[in-house]
């Protein structure tokens, strides 16, 4: 099932679960792959940033591919192979796209500054990895401090036909899902998936500007499918409602150093980690941080009934 231009829906990014003692919990990946086929979710991402990919080996990385495929077949699985150096990156690509992934995802190294050595980073991935594999574009500068104008992402479309998805997590960015939706009404560049990230803070706008879908991981990710849905039916305001709601939990979730570990609660709580561990490094959630978590659930749950957990035990 090879990625395509016309991906839709929420992929969303999964994290990889630990045992507090740092080792790979594969039962709550199963947990967490049924959740996401339960919810609706139209495809999946593994081994991103939120999945702690640069604390894995190479065999775990695989071996946490594998399984979600595996659990997920009727699902196209991304894979995240970003790596200092193409070797890596080739040598990933590999073995989770012979073990039947959809497509990779490939983030620019923080060194980029040049509109052409971002094209030429990309141009080189794709003779490391082969020109068959669908790639997805991560546009991430806040993170990756590589900043691709619409004009960039249409060089890398236009000289790559394996480039089938930009991951949208430029921030602002609403005015370049425009552009780039405005360069395909105007023949100038082919059609790609447009899939966004950045916790899905402007998701409810991001859909009104042509995106497709969402590709991140709020520990709702049952909460943006519905607002995908709701966008893609014209509900407007029933999409904004519903996302209105959650804004407040989500923009917590989103702090940069321990949005993860947030995430990771709220996950555990809901059910589907056994354990909230990051594995090490990883910043600790303070008992106030967790009261807050808490209240922010509470006052979600007025609104959204899957906010309403059984207290802590």
């Amino acid at each position: 099932m090879p990625l395509t231009a016309d991906a839709r829906g929420v992929y969303p990014i999964a994290p990889t679960p630990f045992f507090d003692d740092g080792r790979i919990d594969t039962a709550s990946i199963d947990r967490l792959v049924d959740f996401y086929l339960g919810i609706g979710a139209t495809g999946l991402t593994v081994l991103g940033q939120l999945g702690e990919a640069p604390k894995l080996s190479h065999g775990e990385s695989v071996e946490v591919a594998r399984r979600m495929i595996r659990r997920a077949p009727a699902l196209p699985v991304i894979v995240g192979v970003s790596a200092p150096g193409f070797a890596a990156m080739r040598e990933l690509t590999l073995e989770v796209m012979g073990a039947g992934a959809a497509g990779v995802m490939i983030a620019p190294p923080n060194t980029l500054r040049t509109d052409e050595q971002i094209v030429g980073y990309y141009r080189q991935a794709v003779d490391a990895i082969g020109a068959d594999v669908p790639f997805v574009i991560q546009d991430y500068p806040l993170s990756f401090s590589v900043q691709m104008t619409p004009a960039v992402i249409r060089r890398i479309v236009g000289e790559l036909p394996s480039c089938v998805m930009l991951k949208h997590e430029d921030w602002p960015g609403l005015e370049k899902i425009s552009a780039l939706r405005g360069f395909e009404r105007d023949g100038s560049m082919r059609r790609i998936a447009i899939l966004c990230g950045n916790n899905g803070l402007f998701l409810d706008y991001e859909m009104e500007r042509g995106a497709d879908g969402a590709n991140t991981g709020y520990a709702f990710p049952d909460m943006l499918c519905d607002v995908v849905r709701l966008s893609v039916a014209c509900q407007r305001e029933a999409a904004h409602d519903l996302f209105d709601a959650h804004l407040p939990l989500l923009r917590y979730e989103q702090q940069p150093g321990v949005g993860l570990a947030v995430r990771k609660y709220l996950l555990m709580r809901r059910g589907l980690l056994a354990s909230a561990a990051m594995r090490q490094p990883a910043p600790a959630l303070s008992a106030t941080a967790r009261a807050e978590v808490e209240h922010l659930l509470g006052r979600l749950a007025r609104r959204d009934e899957r906010a309403r957990l059984a207290p802590p035990g």
